[in-house]
């Protein structure tokens, strides 16, 4: 049986604000423009059980959300609004993701990397 929850908006938005008064001027000034209230998306299999991710900003076709599975701030690509296409569980703070952003509009190539979802042991 799990004891795992899914984290509150209360205690995201915590994460959040602390992320926040860690970022740079330039991240701030992204974050600004990307960020979003934080809304809930649907991601299969892994987000069914907590009833979605909480996303949290959208540059393009690319969402920034909170996996609160593995504890990080992630991006990843969504054709379909509501809904994330791919999972990571990268452990990332937030203000490192909004530098992989800003990375990625300066130079015009992904930054960062992304961890995989769990594979079988078998």
């Amino acid at each position: 049986m799990s004891t795992w929850t899914p984290i509150s908006e209360t205690e995201l938005w915590d994460m959040i604000n602390a992320s926040w008064k860690r970022m740079s001027l330039p991240q701030r000034r992204l974050w600004e423009v990307i960020r979003i209230d934080p809304v809930k998306w649907q991601q299969e299999p892994y987000g069914t059980e907590g009833g979605g991710f909480w996303v949290i900003g959208i540059h393009g076709q690319t969402a920034i959300w909170f996996n609160d599975i593995e504890g990080g701030f992630n991006r990843s690509p969504w054709s379909t609004f509501g809904r994330l296409d791919e999972y990571w569980c990268n452990q990332d703070q937030l203000e490192w993701t909004v530098q992989n952003v800003l990375n990625e509009i300066t130079t015009g190539y992904p930054s960062g990397g992304f961890s995989g979802p769990p594979e079988s042991v078998q």
